[in-house]
């Protein structure tokens, strides 16, 4: 095995990302400074942000630790059939354009939260303000800062609270320039984070072929092909056994839908990005970050693969574990561990880079939920615009360092990072994506009705969970909703439980509606919807259809 040490080269390699991301943010706060709402040029960069830095900014908000480590792990596990959360998230993206983006424009929605104060009432906008910013600190920043401190400090040896701290305070200082800052430092965060992404790949590849008789980085890949075929599976059969985290064509018509349009729809941490350009630098922007999307596979699944070939080989050693102690979530630390001198410096910027990226968006969007929905509406209305920029500076400091204390007493390295958030917020989601699209769509929902969505998903969600403990299953079996555990119990697949809350929670609404129509106080709570809305550019258009062909053709040859 090659020298897994962190080397001189790999400091200074580092060293210069460092120097530059945080020299070009500097430059950008000082160059980009604007005298006119001082808040909204803060929290939402309002107008300031191009297409390819909203796209890119996106993308570096949503990679982080657990894309890399805990996706590749799953990689290592599964297969290429987990890279359907990347793929489509890409398809999603065009559907979020097409959509959600001209709603919220032409309403001129900047926050979540006042959304359902515009739609539905004030009460609805601060449970659900409340609500996210509970989520974003405890369970999303909280993992980002672990898994990424946890990572960085397995590949150059450095102390997990000095990780976290070193990770904190690069992000706070990025945040505190604003939504610009942010935005435009990212564009320098994800160029690093894919290009030491496909040098990851690339050596990973011919670490396989150099073990396996040549070939380079393409008969690398092919031997990925011949050794280990039911790692390119991508549609699972219902005998396979990570059926219960890929349920089969549910992946692609069901809950995993669900999944997506809530988080790139409905999440404040993302699409906040695009809140304060015009509907079509938005758009654009957002099918950029589709196209980025279409990547991710390649530079966080790819590995994961390839880990698993050069473990089965013995090629690792006991780095992964042994025997049923093999940890998944290993192969991409081990995997930049054997990488030369210099390149591992390349790798681990890249990795910082999607961390650091991901809690500075995250942090910025707690202080526009508080600041806003919260401060601004419940402690003092009259606030000055300066006043609102301090207040949101501080929140983000605040969170980040609450944060750094509760991550390591979360237990998020014992569920696995990945997992970890996608169980919690998944309790929600169907609730909080059914809550939107009912506001948008249909004229006649109610307050009354968006409570429900809110409770009634989430109780719904934690029913399914526990119900096979409560009854047998087995009676769904044959419909393809229950499939037995490792210890022969019939669950409920994690994604078909959210496609299943979701409908319920529809027709829910639609009962509470039509029996308790609007009040007159509701009379008044409307958005503007106009299908002339939903009309693209034909090179947007063009866009959507190239990637759209490009899902097909994926799932065509590997399915």
């Amino acid at each position: 095995m090659q020298n897994t040490a962190f080397s001189s080269l790999d400091t200074l390699v580092f060293f210069v990302y460092f120097v530059i991301v945080a020299g070009y943010g500097f430059w950008v706060y000082k160059r980009k400074q604007r005298s006119t709402s001082a808040s909204h040029d803060y929290f939402l960069a309002e107008g300031s942000l191009t297409w390819w830095a909203i796209g890119a900014s996106m993308i570096a908000s949503n990679i982080s630790a657990e894309q890399f480590i805990g996706m590749s792990g799953s990689g290592f596990k599964m297969g290429m059939a987990i890279a359907v959360y990347e793929l489509m998230a890409a398809f999603t993206l065009i559907l979020v354009a097409v959509f959600f983006m001209p709603v919220y424009r032409k309403n001129r929605i900047y926050t979540m939260p006042q959304f359902l104060e515009q739609r539905y009432s004030a009460s609805v906008s601060t449970i659900m303000a409340i609500f996210w910013l509970s989520l974003y600190v405890v369970v999303n920043l909280t993992a980002i800062l672990y898994l990424g401190a946890l990572a960085i400090s397995s590949i150059a040896g450095i102390d997990l609270w000095a990780c976290m701290l070193f990770l904190a305070v690069f992000a706070v200082a990025i945040t505190l320039g604003g939504m610009k800052v942010i935005g435009y430092t990212d564009v320098i965060q994800v160029f690093c984070l894919v290009a030491g992404g496909l040098v990851t790949t690339w050596l990973a590849l011919d670490l396989v072929a150099a073990h396996n008789g040549g070939g380079g980085v393409l008969g690398g890949f092919n031997h990925l092909l011949d050794v280990a075929p039911g790692h390119f599976d991508m549609v699972f059969a219902r005998d396979n056994p990570n059926y219960l985290d890929l349920p089969g064509l549910s992946i692609l018509i069901g809950g995993m839908l669900i999944v997506n349009l809530n988080y790139w729809g409905c999440n404040q941490y993302i699409i906040q990005r695009a809140l304060g350009a015009d509907l079509h630098t938005a758009r654009k922007g957002i099918l950029f970050a589709a196209f980025l999307k279409m990547l991710m596979p390649v530079i966080v699944v790819v590995p994961g693969i390839a880990a698993f070939v050069l473990h089965q080989q013995g090629a690792l050693g006991a780095a992964m574990g042994m025997g049923a102690d093999v940890n998944p979530d290993r192969a991409y630390p081990v995997l930049l561990a054997l990488l030369p001198s210099g390149l591992k410096g390349i790798a681990f910027a890249a990795l910082t880079a999607a961390v650091v990226a991901s809690l500075a968006g995250k942090a910025n969007s707690i202080a526009t939920i508080y600041t806003f929905d919260i401060h601004k509406k419940h402690f003092n209305k009259d606030v000055s615009e300066q006043r609102m920029v301090w207040i949101g500076r501080i929140t983000v400091v605040v969170a980040m360092l609450l944060a750094v204390i509760i991550a390591p007493y979360m237990g998020i390295d014992k569920k696995g990072g990945f997992q970890y958030i996608q169980e919690y917020t998944g309790f929600v989601s169907p609730g909080i994506l059914a809550m939107f699209l009912m506001g948008f769509f249909w004229k006649p929902t109610t307050a009354a009705a968006a409570m429900f969505a809110t409770v009634g998903g989430f109780v719904g969600s934690i029913i399914l969970k526990v119900l096979p403990t409560m009854m047998d299953l087995s009676f769904l079996a044959p419909i393809g909703f229950a499939v037995p555990n490792a210890a022969g119990v019939y669950e409920i697949p994690f994604v078909d439980r959210m496609l299943i809350v979701f409908v319920a929670v529809i027709i829910g609404m639609v009962i509470i509606s039509k029996l308790f129509p609007k009040s007159v106080a509701e009379q008044g709570k409307r958005v503007e919807v106009d299908a002339r809305m939903f009309k693209v550019q034909p090179g947007f258009a063009l866009g959507s259809a190239i990637i759209c062909l490009a899902l097909v053709a994926i799932y065509a040859v590997w399915w």
